[in-house]
Formats: structure tokens, C-alpha cells, sequence
């Protein structure tokens, strides 16, 4: 992980002050490394004032339960549950939850124990990247070990895209997000959706009317929260490859008109993912080209064939081994559901759409043509004649602030649940 020294700024630094925060400690988290940051460290650390203000792997491996949300306790004699919510900040409940093999009343000296913390893993203070991703989806498998997570490829820089997996039930249904870089704030979208779906279930609790557990043994639902993490860390400010980021630079040198790196939507290559299906793949290419996208680029370079960008063929040969009844595929912006691809129109598919929009506030719209070939989506109905969509979330100007995430969420929590009940 980065090394960090006072002074430094940006999403790293975000990270540190919020694993100091939920110590309990009230600092601002800015991204600046000042001397409040570098005062809370050191109390943290138990460091004088003369000691320099760093944070070195070391340091990481002290910050990262803050992160992921858990510690392992070895018991001692004398140790209940009870003693340890009075020694932790966590509850019966999430310790009961994390330890279902484990007999509250027998816990000997020497077995090891799942400590959650009793706070909320996706948060809305800070920005994602794969490595913030991957903490949140390690404190999801801590906290909930009913969940799976799995593999199912690599990025170019060889980051793993992690799916998670909810429920044992026959019907399968999947959802999908941050096939573009600066659309990152779907990633926290649907791994906010995977913790509320869990803590329900954990609860025996329903999700706005519907039972958790009628979800969870009825279907199984599959999420890939970021296709595209070289890219999102790029966006983030996070990519440690120098000579990635390099490239990507060069690439952004030749469109000048597109801001770098907050423009950037393709992978670290300069391929528009969700410009990559066997579905109309020609007809975008046409297209693109005309617009000038002709080699790689920050955005709407399909790439030299279908499926050569290694995130696209991830999702591609993940979905041909499942059998799904519908998928949903978010993006931002414009608060939009895309649900047809050409003169394909699945059965039902438009009255879910319809019903979309009424949880959610979102028009239901026909893809533009200029966009209209080539993605997940399209290839998903061409390919299955199931209902598939392209969720476009939130307003503005991409990438989405980070601030928009809890109204982003509240909209699309009935359209996440939706992809389950209304098929």
C-alpha cells in the first residue's frame, strides 16, 4: 500500500482518516495529510511529538481493521461474548453472526473469533478503488460468512474481479457495475445493497416489505461490483503503476478535449468495456470511428475485436456458465433505464422497466443510437431473450461526487430488490 508522509493529499490520505475516525476520534476527513491528521496518527500510535508523521505498511496493518471492520480475538480463559462487546466496539449479535460454528457457551482457551465492528462498512466519506473495494468485501465475508466471494478474471494490471454471492436459491440473478472509470460511485451501490441484503438475512428481517430470507433461498443472486479497477484507480487517484498511468496519459494526450484522468471510462488499455459484446460490435465501431475514436482512447474505443479487453471477456464467459433470468448493469449518468436492445423485447421486459421506474423516479428510455450497440446489456438480450438493463444513476457530471451516493442508493435499493421480485 502507499506510503504516506504529512504534507501528502488525495484518496490514500482519505483512507487513513477514515480508519482513524471510526477509532473514535473527530477528525475531518479532507485528504489532507496536516497537523490535525498527523496528531490523531500519532496519538493512535502511541508516538511522541518528535517522532515523524508516517504511515508505512506497518502502519497500514494497524489501520486496516479500521477498514475492513473486524479483528481476530484469540480466546483466553475467563472469555465470553459479553466481555468481548465490553472490550470491542461491537454487539452479541455480530459476534454470534460471524461465529456461527462457535458455541457462545464453550469458548476455550486458544479458538479464534471473528471481532466485527459495530459500524457500517460502505460509507459515503470517502472515494473507491479497487483497494477500498476489497476491504469492504473483506469485511463482508468476516461479518457474513454465509456470503461467498469468488474470482472470475483479471484486469490488465492483473487485479482480481471479485464477485460476491448471496442466497442458494435456483433462480439466478446478476448485477454488475463500474464497467466505466469516472462511474466508480456504482461500485459502493451495489456493495451497499450485498451489506443490507446480509444484515437482513443475519436478522430474519425484511427489505422494504419483502422477506430476506424468501430472497436468499429462492435466488441467488451474483454481484461484480468493479469491472473496471484499473480504471477506477486511475479515476481515484490510486494506481501505483507508474508506467500504467504513464500510458494511460499518452493515450488521454491524443483527446486533448477530454479531461484527464476524470474523463478517463475505458480500461488502463484505452478499451470502452461496455463498447466490447458481440452484439452490434461492427455498427459501434462505425460509429465511433466517425466520432474520431479510431486507436485507444479515454472513452468509445471499442478496440481492435469483441472480447479483447480481458474485463469484458471476464463477464462475458462468466454469464455463458450461469443461467440467468435477468441482469442489471449500472452506470452513470441521467436517471435512466435502458431495457431493449434493437427490436429485441424479452417478455415482461418492459413491465419490470415500468415498475423500475416507479420505485425508483427513473424514465425508461430507448437506448440512443449512438450508444446503442455493443454493451453487456444488449449483448444479454441478443444473446438469452431474458430482461436485461443499463441502470443510469444519478445527475451531473461524471464522475458522480461522492455526496450523491446516499440518494443514489435510496433510489436504486427498489430496482436492486426488483431484480428479484419481478421476475
Amino acid at each position: 500500500m502507499k506510503e504516506l508522509v504529512q504534507g501528502d493529499q488525495g484518496t490514500w490520505v482519505t483512507y487513513l482518516q477514515l480508519a482513524l475516525s471510526r477509532t473514535g476520534v473527530p477528525i475531518q476527513i479532507d485528504g489532507i495529510f496536516g497537523d490535525e491528521t498527523c496528531r490523531y496518527l500519532r496519538a493512535f500510535l502511541g508516538l511522541t511529538d518528535e517522532v515523524l508523521c508516517k504511515v508505512t505498511d506497518e502502519v497500514w496493518e494497524m489501520l486496516v481493521p479500521y477498514l475492513t471492520g473486524y479483528t481476530i480475538h484469540i480466546v483466553e480463559r475467563g472469555d465470553t461474548f459479553w466481555k468481548l462487546t465490553s472490550n470491542y466496539p461491537t454487539s452479541t449479535q455480530r459476534l454470534l453472526t460471524a461465529n456461527p460454528m462457535v458455541n457462545p457457551m464453550k469458548l476455550l482457551p486458544g479458538m479464534r473469533i471473528v471481532v466485527p465492528y459495530d459500524f457500517e462498512l460502505v460509507t459515503d466519506e470517502v472515494d473507491y478503488s479497487s483497494q477500498f473495494t476489497a476491504w469492504v468485501i473483506e469485511g463482508l465475508l468476516m461479518r457474513y460468512p454465509f456470503l461467498q466471494a469468488r474470482r472470475i478474471g483479471r484486469s490488465v494490471l492483473g487485479k482480481d474481479l471479485t464477485l460476491l454471492q448471496i442466497g442458494t436459491g435456483d433462480r439466478q440473478v446478476f448485477y454488475s457495475a463500474s464497467y466505466h472509470a469516472n462511474e466508480w460511485i456504482t461500485t459502493p451501490v451495489l456493495l451497499k445493497f450485498a451489506e443490507d441484503y446480509a444484515d437482513h438475512f443475519s436478522k430474519g428481517a425484511s427489505m422494504d416489505g419483502v422477506r430476506a430470507n424468501w430472497l436468499y433461498y429462492g435466488f441467488t443472486l451474483y454481484l461484480l461490483p468493479l469491472v473496471n479497477p484499473d480504471g477506477v484507480d486511475l479515476v481515484a487517484g490510486t494506481l501505483e503503476d507508474e508506467e500504467a498511468y504513464a500510458r494511460a496519459e499518452r493515450i488521454a494526450s491524443n483527446y486533448p478535449e477530454i479531461s484527464f484522468p476524470d474523463g478517463w471510462k475505458a480500461n488502463i488499455d484505452g478499451i470502452d468495456l461496455n463498447l466490447q459484446f458481440p452484439a452490434g460490435w461492427q455498427e459501434a465501431k462505425q460509429i465511433k470511428e466517425a466520432r474520431g475514436f479510431t486507436s485507444p482512447a479515454p472513452r468509445d474505443y471499442v478496440g481492435e475485436r469483441p472480447l479483447s479487453a480481458p474485463e469484458a471477456r471476464a463477464v462475458y464467459q462468466f454469464t455463458r456458465r450461469r443461467d440467468f433470468e435477468l441482469i442489471l448493469a449500472y452506470h452513470t449518468q441521467g436517471e435512466v433505464i435502458y431495457w431493449k436492445y434493437l427490436d429485441y423485447e424479452p417478455e415482461d421486459s418492459y413491465h419490470i422497466a415500468l415498475y423500475f421506474a416507479e420505485v425508483s423516479g427513473y424514465a425508461v428510455e430507448e437506448t440512443p443510437n449512438i450508444s446503442g450497440y455493443a454493451g453487456y446489456k444488449d449483448w444479454f438480450i441478443q444473446e438469452y431473450g431474458r430482461p436485461g438493463y443499463t441502470i443510469e444513476a444519478g445527475m451531473g457530471v461524471n464522475p458522480l461526487p461522492i455526496s450523491q451516493f446516499q440518494q443514489i442508493y435510496s433510489d436504486n435499493r427498489g430496482i436492486l430488490l426488483g431484480g428479484m421480485t419481478q421476475i
